[in-house]
Order: structure tokens, then C-alpha cells, then sequence
């Protein structure tokens, strides 16, 4: 009893302490050389790199967004957000709300429930290529560890020209024919949004250093020299510690490190990062993986040279412990197995490099999933054929255990991300490895985290409850293979999302203003829920990423094929 009213006055307090978090935010394009190579890129505020956010545990946060890019639609998703009962907030365009049109307004509103280090970027036909995208810590004045004080440290991949020309050709026959559908190059490496960053320390303090990949392609390796790291929480979960000299972060991965900081200031450290290469086709002259940042101690000593990172010896995320000792999840009541790969569509020419899940290329539907999904008849709304053929959906039940074996047939390791969740990692194959379901042996305590890679012509195993009723994107996060059709749709609840939730009269405006249906199945039928006539079941064979009106022909500082060879 003491314990119940204990926590109570907890919830109660934490309530009371509560604020409201306003963002006011204008996307603008702006001029910069995060790289040195100066180009448009796309901010806020007429800043780049994008404005970071915070909360604490139990704050409203209101972001109004404006979009004065004039000739790009865009959106926001507020990644590892599980956004539990408002599934409008969510982000990805023509998922659970329209594309934000140039001039047009847009309102999101939630509470953040969860501790860490997440991250925003645009969820809208590959434009986080291009820069809007900023790191988003939430904090926990009750996390179970001490620290002094905060630092972020962001990672990434970077492009010297503009993401429309490289998905164009990315999604084309001539890269197909010439370049066997590869994905464009990146020309270098970003921490912190910039080169030689420098990050002040004070002596004989512990610091909580969250570390974001915010890239589109590559994983990174990172490692600060002389510094032991210890592990305390990955993509917003706590875990018990663990003592690292290096990290690896696919894209999308977070990592908060505890490290303490050296008695006296005699001398500056390196932070080394570099790209994993092994994820490129091959390694051109020009690309520049490596990047380097300081901790430093006294800003009147010199910064240690810099060594590129090639030691890569890198703790396995599997073997995480989470530090609430959460157990496997039995009694599955529901198994999905997904097999990803490439190939070559049949198009007029050579064909464009797509990717497939279970043989189907994911293709944005007429109606946004979400609203098909709110204004769907009780007795249509479970069924996965409404949602459209080429939407890769599946419907789940709430509180089923679902279990998810998502096998790789490709010739390169993905990371994979569920909105609205931290799954359990239940297994993951080492390389080349069939699946066999007798095989698969549970850990007591399975790591869990939104973000996983999956090893080449390997497997992995899922588990989750379906405790988050809404539509919840399950995908690859190489932005190249969002574009090339590498997503499922996981239709969580939907007879519960009907009842107790809304979506915001300014989000309908937003679909109306360009003549998107709001109403019906995925072809937008509201007579026949079963007719699926004129769904969207072709990709777009010249896209152009969130351009409004794409030119007629490639018309950028370089060729794009410059970064696929």
C-alpha cells in the first residue's frame, strides 16, 4: 500500500511539475559548408545545423511549423517517439498525415513520456538528406545513474549536392544498367553538423554524453581517446552498464555514455569517427570518411593530432542487458516473417533497382494510411486488403505478442527501425545464415531498442505488444531504400484507434488544400471498402524527391553519377 501511494505522489508530482515546450519553427533554405563544399541546405529558422530540442519526462511539446521552402513539401517525424495516443503526430508523409505544401502550416502536439536521446528529421521523400534533422534529448531527473553534466554529440554522412538529382538518378535505369542500382556516395563525414568540432570539459566531472546518428546511409565508428565509455542507455532504454573503448551506430541508433573526466587539463583529446566503408560499393578518391571533434580541457593548449579510426573493435548490442530486466515476451500470438531483397522492375529501359518485402515493393497509397484507417467501417477496419496491395500491410490486435522474422536475402546489412516501439532483439544471425526457426533460443533478457541491424544474408527476430494503436512504419532507415520501396506498414489496434483518438482539423486542411482524399480505402473508395480500383500500385519511375515541380532534365551543380562512382 505504501508503495502504491509512494508512487502516486510520484505521478502526481511529476504532473505538477509538467511545462509546456513551444517550438516555432520556419523551414528555410539555407547556404552552408558544413564540409567546407558550400551548397543549399535546408534549416530552420534560417540556421543550419537545425536547433536541438529538450524536454523532461511528462512535458507538452508543441512544434509550429511553417514551410517557406517555395518549392518543397516537407514534415516532421520526432524519431523513437512512441506518440501514444496521438498517432497524428507521428510524421511520415502519406502515412499518418499529408505533406506539408510550400506556405503551408502545420501543428504538432504531444507529450514525451520516454528518457534519452531521440531525434528529428523530415519523414518526406528523402529530404533529411538535405539537413532538417537536429538531435532531441528528453531528460529524466530520476535516471538510475549521476552524471555532472550533458553533452550531444551527433554523427552522419554528408552530400555536396542536393538529394532531388541524387534519388533521381538513384531510381533510374542508368544507374541500374551502369552502376547495378548502387546508392550514391557520400563526399564526407559530419560530427556535431560540422568538422573540428570542439567540445569544452572541466576536469574531474562525469559527463552523460548522448551520441545521435543522424545520417541517411552508413553507420559510424566513434571512439574518444583516452576516455572509457560505459554504455547506460541505448535508443531511450536504460541498460546495465557496460564499459566500451568504442561504439558502433548504424543510422538512426542512439547511445548515451558515461565518461569522467581526466584530474588535471594538461592536455586535449580526440574524438575520432569514421564511416563504415564497408557499406560502399567501392571507396572513390574523393570520399572522405573520417571526421574528427576534441574534448578539450584548456583552450590554450594545442588539439592532438588526428588518426583515423581503423581499430574497429566494436561491443555487439545483442549482449546488452536492459536495466529493468524486462523478459523474452512468449506466447506469440502472432508471426509475421518478412523477406527483404532487391531487383531489377520491369520498366522501358533496363529496369530500376527496387526493394521487396515478401515480393511487394512499398508504394504510397491515395489516402493516407491513417485516415483510412479513422474513417474505415467497424466491420472493414481489421482487414488488411482496405489499406492497399502494395502498402505491405498487416493488422494486429491489441495486446497480441507479435513476433517478427524479417530475413535478408541482399548482399548488404540494413538497420531497421519500428515506429511507436522498443522491440525485443530476440535473435540475429551472424552473416549468410538460413533461417531456422529450431534455432532460435531466446536470451532471459532480450536488449531492446527501435533501431537494429540486420547482417548480410542474415536474419533477426522481433517481439513486441501491441500497446500503441495507430499505424506504425516498419523500415529500413538508409533513406535510399525508404525511396526504393523498403517499408511495411504494421496497422496496429485500429478499432481502438477509432475510439480513442482524433486527428487535428489543421492536418485535414493540410490533405485539402492539395486534393488529397481524407476519407475511404486506399483508392480512396468509401461505397465498396473492398474495391480497390485506381490504388496507387506503380512507383514513380522518374522521382524527384519532395520537389514540387521537378525540371525535365538533371539540373544541379554536378551530375549525380558523380556519387556513384
Amino acid at each position: 500500500m505504501v508503495t502504491v501511494l509512494l508512487l502516486t505522489c510520484l505521478a502526481l508530482c511529476q504532473t505538477a511539475l509538467s511545462k509546456t515546450v513551444t517550438y516555432n519553427w520556419d523551414v528555410t533554405w539555407v547556404w552552408a559548408a558544413p564540409d567546407g563544399h558550400g551548397r543549399p541546405v535546408i534549416g530552420i529558422n534560417n540556421q543550419f545545423p537545425c536547433p536541438p530540442m529538450e524536454a523532461t519526462i511528462g512535458d507538452r511539446v508543441i512544434v509550429n511549423l511553417n514551410n517557406k521552402l517555395g518549392n518543397e513539401t516537407t514534415s516532421l517525424h520526432f524519431h523513437g517517439i512512441f506518440q501514444t495516443g496521438t498517432n497524428a503526430m507521428d510524421g511520415p508523409s502519406g502515412v499518418t498525415q499529408c505533406p506539408i505544401p510550400p506556405g503551408g502550416t502545420f501543428t504538432y502536439d504531444f507529450i514525451v513520456n520516454q528518457p534519452g536521446p531521440y531525434w528529428y528529421h523530415s519523414h518526406n521523400k528523402g529530404q533529411y538528406i538535405d539537413g532538417l534533422r537536429g538531435p532531441f534529448i528528453i531528460h529524466d531527473p530520476a535516471a538510475p545513474f549521476k552524471f555532472d553534466e550533458e553533452l550531444t554529440i551527433t554523427v552522419s554522412d554528408w552530400y555536396q549536392d542536393q538529394a532531388p538529382g541524387l534519388i533521381n538518378f538513384f531510381q533510374s535505369a542508368t544507374n541500374e544498367a551502369e552502376n547495378g542500382g548502387s546508392e550514391p556516395i557520400p563526399n564526407s563525414a559530419l560530427l556535431a553538423d560540422t568538422q573540428n568540432a570542439q567540445f569544452t570539459v572541466k576536469p574531474k566531472k562525469t559527463y552523460l554524453i548522448h551520441f545521435i546518428n543522424m545520417g541517411s546511409f552508413v553507420g559510424s565508428f566513434t571512439k574518444i581517446d583516452g576516455h572509457k565509455m560505459t554504455i547506460v542507455e541505448i535508443d531511450g532504454v536504460y541498460t546495465a552498464p557496460q564499459d566500451v573503448d568504442e561504439l558502433y551506430l548504424t543510422v538512426a541508433q542512439r547511445y548515451s555514455v558515461l565518461i569522467t573526466t581526466k584530474s588535471d587539463t594538461s592536455k586535449n583529446f580526440l574524438i575520432s569517427n569514421t564511416l563504415d566503408t564497408s557499406m560502399f560499393d567501392h571507396i572513390p578518391d574523393w570520399a572522405k570518411p573520417d571526421v574528427y571533434g576534441f574534448l578539450v580541457y584548456d583552450s590554450k593548449k594545442p588539439l592532438p593530432a588526428v588518426n583515423p579510426l581503423r581499430d574497429y573493435s566494436v561491443f555487439d548490442d545483442f549482449q546488452l542487458i536492459p536495466r529493468d530486466r524486462q523478459k523474452a515476451l512468449t506466447n506469440v500470438d502472432q508471426q509475421i516473417i518478412l523477406t527483404m531483397d532487391f531487383e531489377r522492375a520491369p520498366d522501358n529501359d533496363n529496369g530500376i533497382n527496387r526493394a521487396i518485402i515478401n515480393g511487394v515493393s512499398y508504394v504510397g497509397q491515395k489516402v493516407p494510411t491513417l485516415f483510412t484507417a479513422m474513417s474505415a467501417p467497424k466491420n472493414v477496419v481489421m482487414n488488411p486488403l482496405i489499406y492497399g496491395a502494395n502498402s505491405n500491410s498487416f493488422v494486429f490486435k491489441l495486446n497480441q505478442t507479435v513476433e517478427i522474422v524479417l530475413i535478408n536475402e541482399d548482399s548488404g546489412g540494413h538497420p531497421w527501425h519500428l515506429h511507436g516501439h522498443n522491440f525485443q532483439l530476440i535473435a540475429r544471425s551472424p552473416p549468410n545464415t538460413p533461417y531456422k526457426a529450431s534455432a532460435i533460443h531466446p536470451p532471459h533478457t532480450p536488449m531492446r531498442r527501435d533501431v537494429v541491424q540486420v547482417n548480410t544474408g542474415g536474419y533477426i527476430v522481433l517481439r513486441f505488444t501491441v500497446d500503441h494503436p495507430g499505424i506504425q512504419l516498419f523500415h529500413c532507415h538508409i533513406e535510399w531504400h525508404v525511396e526504393a520501396g523498403l517499408t511495411a506498414t504494421f496497422i496496429e489496434a485500429p478499432d481502438v484507434l477509432q475510439d480513442t483518438q482524433t486527428i487535428p482539423h489543421d492536418h485535414y486542411k493540410t490533405c485539402e488544400s492539395q486534393g488529397i482524399p481524407t476519407k475511404g480505402n486506399a483508392a480512396g473508395n468509401t461505397k465498396n471498402w473492398l474495391d480497390l480500383t485506381g490504388a496507387n500500385t506503380a512507383w514513380e519511375t522518374s522521382p524527384w524527391g519532395a520537389l514540387v515541380n521537378p525540371p525535365k532534365k538533371l539540373r544541379f551543380a554536378r551530375t549525380a553519377k558523380s556519387f556513384f562512382k
